[in-house]
């Protein structure tokens, strides 16, 4: 099975858009989204073409195939009108032996991890950064950012095939990769 992963759309219809055409691409089963879908919060400017309604009419048209949990910028008023659980604070998938856990990035990050088994994983959002770093216990992994990416990253998402983790442009360039061990 191979998955999508990508966080913070923020609202952008533009850069959903190019994650769903990217997605296609891919051939991927299923699109794990962490969280800030529809808006862009009171820190971030806004994004290119912000229509939060196109988005959720873009992401209801794929429902069966999301899973997602909720980023700081989701509200229980986004639950109304996405057809899809979004309100999930965290999630767990087993990888062979090792646990990816996975979530926003607001309450559990790098420096304030949730109890993780040593060689699990955590996978979250939140700081619109890729990053992918074996920490002391655990890898700490982020796709960056879809619509508002920082620190001249660049506008980005991830896959997972097989154990295997790419980071990859929404060109779909690859320019990071971890495999499980």
């Amino acid at each position: 099975m191979k998955w999508m992963i990508a966080s913070d759309i923020h609202g952008s219809a533009y850069w959903c858009e190019k994650l769903l055409e990217q997605y296609k691409k891919e051939a991927a089963d299923r699109l794990l989204l962490l969280g800030d879908l529809l808006y862009h919060g009171p820190r971030n400017d806004l994004p290119r073409e912000y229509h939060p309604k196109a988005v959720i009419e873009m992401l209801n048209g794929m429902k069966e195939e999301i899973t997602c949990v909720r980023g700081n910028c989701e509200a229980e008023v986004d639950q109304m009108v996405l057809q899809f659980p979004v309100l999930a604070e965290y999630g767990v998938m087993m990888l062979g032996e090792k646990m990816l856990f996975f979530t926003h990035g607001h309450h559990y990050n790098e420096q304030n991890p949730p109890m993780l088994k040593k060689g699990d994983l955590l996978l979250n959002g939140h700081f619109h950064v890729p990053a992918c770093r074996e920490k002391e216990g655990f890898v700490y992994m982020n796709p960056g950012s879809v619509s508002i990416p920082k620190e001249n990253s660049a506008n980005s998402y991830m896959t997972l095939e097989d154990g295997h983790f790419q980071w990859k442009d929404m060109d779909g360039k690859a320019y990071m990769e971890y495999l499980l061990k």
